[in-house]
């Protein structure tokens, strides 16, 4: 993504305006790599978010959420012991790297007034967090690295140094002439985009492409075939310097047809030529905000959940081993009225079988037409010995029969909920929806409870998601098989319940006081099934609908197993706007 030098800059400056002065107040790491500073003055309340991962490194000004672990890890201990209180003294870009400085005036443990330096290096895995004094002394640092094979080391007790400079050129330091005698000896075995990201310094591909495509409509002209000298792309060159200069940024997010994110800038971008949409936000923390945050939240929920899924595809692999057994055992006994019908045919010719005979020849009384058949013999057994092994045989087989038939129906359906979970699995939110699925795993017996996870199991349940529909009546949807229990134990007879047919998904309610529930609200709350279910994707997903009394769940089922009649059936499709807008936040 391009969180180039040119992006940085425009970042820098909104963020020197807008937090310089502020105190931080709180300091919390919710993530790996992730940094809350809750900053406060007189005349401003906010957020910071500092992201130090090799995936979304970024810096902006956030109002979503995060939850906190129960322990903070040592990094941020470390940042609250000397930056609690830190008043913020500015906020600088170092050359024109992506490196960020946020200086900070505080309180040595003496109480003496001293400063700090935070350094956010954005720079692809090499990214990282380094706190250090006013001398460059590194106190500590997010990612610790050091060793031969490293091209820097960034360890406590050492003075910060910056990367080594790129051999490229810097555009800003650059005058007309310049520009235009570098276009003129420029290699013409490169396209215009890969010539200027190998010459200067600070530009991203996606700008690379931008000046190619405004000087000539082309984003992969090659430099020898340049129409006019060059002359166009100096003049690109140079507009685009003004406007870094004189702070001409427009924070842009593109976005695709279905309105999901796909790229920004902080300028207009016209290359897609429709392809993408630019929508222009009024900062460049809304833009960043817009752009990480949702994908962000997946990001480290599925990095959390792991383990979790780990467990559950492990005992679904077991589970659907057994089952795939106990199916072909169970085929083998629909040949159990073979066994009986030899057994009788032998009691009905002992008089025809002697002692050592290795094969029976008698007329089979079970066929219509009375044709012959060949029974084999055991020459060890006498004839009632060989009648009595093939009654076993029968016995056995009827009996395997009733144990497998409930076998597999049982298996069946424990797979059928580890699927549930795993579908579960892929759309948590927040660390809650991922510990109770935990809870739920614990209870099933498909993981052991430690002694951390013994403590937590009187945590308090999270209410269900509710909604308000668009003709104001409550609709409520579980985030997993607990809750999809709870909700429909304790709906109304007279509410209404959906379920996504045969796809694994959340259980919705619709509330209905007295009335039934209207045409709008019944189509909204099928959407929302059709949303948080495994069809999530597609379209026109059949969702069934009936009374709260006619749903019945199994004794000694699975979490979230119920079974209903009365059922109709309606075609939704799952609709992320309409879903983020009749929700109620929690």
């Amino acid at each position: 993504m391009p969180l180039d030098s040119l992006f940085l800059t425009g970042l820098s400056r909104e963020l020197d305006e807008k937090i310089t002065g502020t105190r931080i107040d709180k300091i919390q790491q919710p993530g790996r790599d992730l940094i809350i500073l809750s900053l406060r003055s007189m005349t401003m309340n906010g957020r910071l978010l500092i992201c130090g991962g090799s995936n979304g490194f970024r810096i902006h000004l956030t109002k979503s959420g995060y939850e906190n672990p129960q322990t903070p890890p040592m990094f941020c201990m470390l940042l609250r012991k000397y930056l609690t209180n830190a008043r913020i003294e500015g906020v600088s870009q170092l050359g024109t790297d992506r490196i960020l400085e946020i200086s900070l005036n505080t309180f040595d443990a003496m109480g003496m007034e001293c400063k700090r330096r935070l350094i956010l290096e954005f720079m692809g895995r090499y990214t990282n967090v380094i706190l250090a004094g006013e001398d460059g002394l590194i106190i500590d640092c997010m990612h610790r690295t050091g060793g031969l094979e490293m091209p820097r080391s960034v360890l406590p007790g050492l003075y910060y140094k910056l990367p080594e400079a790129q051999n490229k050129i810097n555009l800003y330091e650059l005058t007309e002439s310049e520009i235009t005698e570098l276009v003129a000896e420029a290699s013409t075995l490169k396209s215009c985009d890969k010539w200027l990201l190998d010459t200067f310094m600070g530009l991203s591909p996606l700008i690379c492409r931008e000046v190619s495509f405004k000087a000539y409509g082309d984003t992969g002209i090659m430099m020898d075939e340049l129409p006019d000298n060059g002359r166009r792309l100096v003049r690109q060159l140079m507009e685009l310097k003004a406007l870094v200069n004189e702070g001409r940024f427009t924070p842009v997010l593109l976005t695709d047809s279905d309105g999901k994110p796909r790229d920004f800038s902080f300028m207009e971008i016209g290359q897609y030529e429709g392809a993408l949409k630019a929508e222009i936000k009024e900062s460049f923390s809304e833009l960043l905000e817009a752009f990480y945050t949702k994908r962000d939240i997946a990001d480290r929920m599925r990095q959390h959940s792991q383990n979790l899924v780990k467990a559950v595809k492990t005992a679904r692999d077991r589970t659907a081993r057994r089952l795939s057994n106990q199916l072909k055992e169970l085929e083998a006994t629909e040949n159990r009225e073979l066994y009986r019908r030899n057994g009788d045919i032998i009691m009905a010719n002992l008089h025809m079988i002697k002692r050592g005979d290795t094969v029976l020849e008698a007329y089979d009384f079970y066929s219509e037409d009375g044709s012959m058949c060949k029974i084999h013999l055991d020459p060890t057994k006498n004839p009632h010995q060989n009648a009595s092994k093939y009654y076993k045989d029968y016995s056995k087989a009827k009996n395997a029969r009733v144990i497998l038939t409930q076998q597999t129906a049982s298996g069946k359906e424990e797979l059928f909920y580890l699927d549930s979970v795993l579908e579960e699995l892929q759309r948590i939110e927040c660390e809650r929806d991922l510990e109770e699925i935990r809870q739920e795993l614990m209870q099933s017996g498909y993981l052991r409870a430690n002694k951390q996870d013994k403590k937590k199991r009187n945590t308090k349940q999270q209410r269900p998601m509710e909604f308000t529909s668009s003709t104001g009546m409550t609709i409520l949807a579980g985030r997993n098989n607990i809750e999809n229990d709870e909700l429909t134990k304790s709906a109304f007879k007279r509410d209404i319940w959906l379920h996504t047919l045969k796809v694994h998904g959340s259980h919705v309610i619709i509330r209905v006081p007295e009335s039934e529930a209207d045409e709008t609200t019944l189509s909204e709350a099928a959407s929302i099934a059709a949303y948080y279910s495994q069809a999530r994707n597609s379209s026109k997903v059949p969702v069934d609908y009936t009374q709260v009394r006619y749903v019945k769940k199994p004794a000694g089922s699975k979490p979230g197993m119920v079974i209903y009649t009365n059922q109709k059936t309606v075609l939704a499709d799952p609709n992320e706007e309409l879903v983020n807008r009749l929700r109620k936040k929690q």
